[in-house]
Parts: C-alpha cells; structure tokens; sequence
C-alpha cells in the first residue's frame, strides 16, 4: 500500500509488496526459529542470506530485510541527537540489533539476550508489519490481541488522522 506520507524513495527501496499474515512457530532448544515462506519471500533480498534482528516495541523482536534495516537506519541517522532520549534510544537500539543467518531450513537463530528481552518462550506469533516482521511470545501477542482488538476502528482513525462518525 502507498503511503503519501512516506518518501517515495523509502517505499520503493524497501519492498514492493507489503508484509501481511499471522503466523504461530514454534523455538527449539537451539533458539532457532522457522520463518514462514510467505514472510521470507515478501522480504528477503535474493542476494542475501541474512535478515537483521532488533528490538521492537511492546516486547516484542522486529526482523528486517537488510535493506529494510537500512531504511530504517537512514530514518535514524536523520533524528537530532541533541535530547538524552533520543541517544538512549539509539544506544539500546543498536546495541542489541544484529544480523542473523538463514539456514537451509529457513531458520534463524535469536540470541539469548534478545530472547530475554523479549521474554519469548517455547510458542511464538510472527505478524507481518508492512514492511517488517514482528516476533511475539505467544501469550504476550493473545494479551495484546485482547486488550487491542475492539479498538480496532479507533485506532484506524488515529493512525490515518481520520474522525470517527459519530
């Protein structure tokens, strides 16, 4: 989908087709977790094997396509880093953040630390976000799912700066 308040550059830069689905996996003993082929083909880059992982929001690990992370980087780059918030955010981001390989099942391997933080356990969701993925601990996702769902229209409106008919 075309967003008129995304530079053209971005968008095109990034992906052609918009990352969608919900997809529940599961993480071995190994921390390796499969990722789906719809998510792996909407964003993978053929000349790369590698995805980044970061922290998201919520709790939850953000994976990237390379230039998707790079994308997201160049956004970054561009933030005035004179406010403490601001550097701190950059230092818990990028401290964490890491490339990933995939193997020849399609799985990655999450790293400890990442997995702590985002306290995923045996059960996990992965969401397409448009133009990254998100990875859930399953019980955290269905709290989400419930607290957020019936606010559905709502939260439409204020992410499109619309007014809901009353």
């Amino acid at each position: 989908m075309w967003d008129p308040r995304i530079s053209a550059d971005y968008q095109v830069k990034v992906h052609t087709m918009a990352l969608t689905g919900t997809y529940e996996r599961t993480i071995d003993d190994k921390l390796r977790l499969a990722i789906p082929r719809p998510l792996r083909d909407g964003f993978r880059e053929p000349e790369s094997e590698d995805f980044f992982l970061a922290p998201g929001n919520e709790g939850c690990l953000c994976l990237y396509s390379p230039k998707g992370f790079e994308a997201f980087t160049a956004k970054m780059a561009s933030v005035s880093t004179g406010r403490v918030q601001v550097r701190n955010f950059l230092r818990l981001y990028y401290s964490q953040a890491e490339s990933v390989q995939v193997d020849k099942q399609s799985r990655i391997r999450i790293p400890e630390r990442l997995v702590k933080m985002a306290d995923l356990k045996h059960n996990v969701v992965l969401i397409g976000v448009h133009d990254h993925v998100e990875i859930w601990d399953k019980e955290r996702w269905d709290s989400f799912l419930s607290q957020n769902a019936s606010q559905f229209d709502a939260l439409t409106a204020e992410a499109l700066d619309l007014s809901l008919p009353t």
